[in-house]
């Protein structure tokens, strides 16, 4: 997908601040933890990994329309652009529940593969039509190896889409007002707003990291 100049320089500003918080997502930050022990966590109370990551995706919801609390995550992440703090947080929220769930489905959510779906999550609605132009079907049960045979250059394709998506679609309803990260754009996103968003990416990350079946020996 193609964007014209206006739109090229905020996609990649917005790719920048995506990967920046990823990373604070997977390795944590004072007083949160990362990815893994989230979802380690949350499997050791539930029976089944479904059970599980609707539970995750209440609490969420629940901490993304809660000023205080995502103003707190806001304002100790260092993003390589200048955002409101509760942008900031409900961002941090957002990408830490889907790599959570993708966790908890069995993905390796260190790879480049995981990463790149994980921020087609945040499309919401539109991630598996975005995916599947791109040649990703996950309708079907994909494989560790379906997963690592994605190649560099369409999760370059993958992200850009999506930035792209982002930044022009924001706002319409199931897509999470990202577009105010953009520097000079400013704003604040309503708790109400927050938790809906929240909402519709949780559930996108359950259709998009689907269960991994065991690769056939040999595959």
């Amino acid at each position: 997908m193609s964007g014209d100049g206006e739109t090229e320089g905020p996609v990649q500003k917005l790719l920048q601040c995506l990967e920046w918080v990823y990373e604070g997502a997977l390795n944590g930050i004072p007083g949160v933890d990362g990815v893994e022990d989230l979802a380690q966590s949350y499997s050791a109370k539930h029976r089944c990994a479904d059970d599980a990551i609707d539970s995750l995706v209440s609490w969420q919801i629940a901490k993304a329309s809660t000023a205080g609390f995502i103003t707190g995550i806001g304002g100790i992440l260092t993003l390589p652009v200048a955002i409101p703090a509760n942008l900031a947080g409900v961002l941090y929220i957002q990408i830490r529940m889907i790599g959570a769930i993708a966790h908890l489905r069995g993905y390796d959510v260190r790879s480049d593969q995981v990463r790149t779906l994980a921020f087609a999550c945040l499309a919401g609605s539109a991630a598996l039509d975005i995916l599947k132009d791109l040649g990703i079907n996950i309708g079907a049960q994909l494989t560790r190896q379906i997963i690592f045979r994605i190649s560099g250059e369409v999760l370059k394709r993958i992200n850009r889409a999506v930035g792209f998506r982002l930044v022009t679609k924001a706002g319409t309803r199931g897509v999470v007002n990202l577009v105010k990260v953009v520097p000079l754009v400013g704003g604040f996103v309503g708790g109400a707003l927050d938790a809906a968003a929240t909402n519709v990416i949780g559930r996108t990350a359950k259709q998009v990291f689907v269960p991994i079946r065991v690769d056939p020996e040999g595959a």
